[in-house]
């Protein structure tokens, strides 16, 4: 039995298979945006790139707490 990602990394596959990039690649696009307040990423990662707000706001969660 395996462990199932849990937390932001949940959305992981969903995200990738729905949007069609990498996870790398978009957290690279969130770590090269000069925004840096969670809630503005999450906004413009739904209004440039056409994420769901959920799936947004897991992958800057994991970014931002990479650090």
């Amino acid at each position: 039995m395996t462990d199932a990602p849990k937390g932001p990394a949940s959305y992981f596959p969903s995200i990738e298979a729905g949007y069609g990039r990498p996870i790398a690649e978009w957290q690279e696009l969130i770590r090269a945006s000069p925004l840096t307040k969670h809630m503005e990423l999450v906004t413009w990662l739904t209004t440039e790139h056409g994420l769901g707000h959920g799936r947004a706001n897991a992958l800057v969660a994991a970014t931002l707490a990479e650090g």
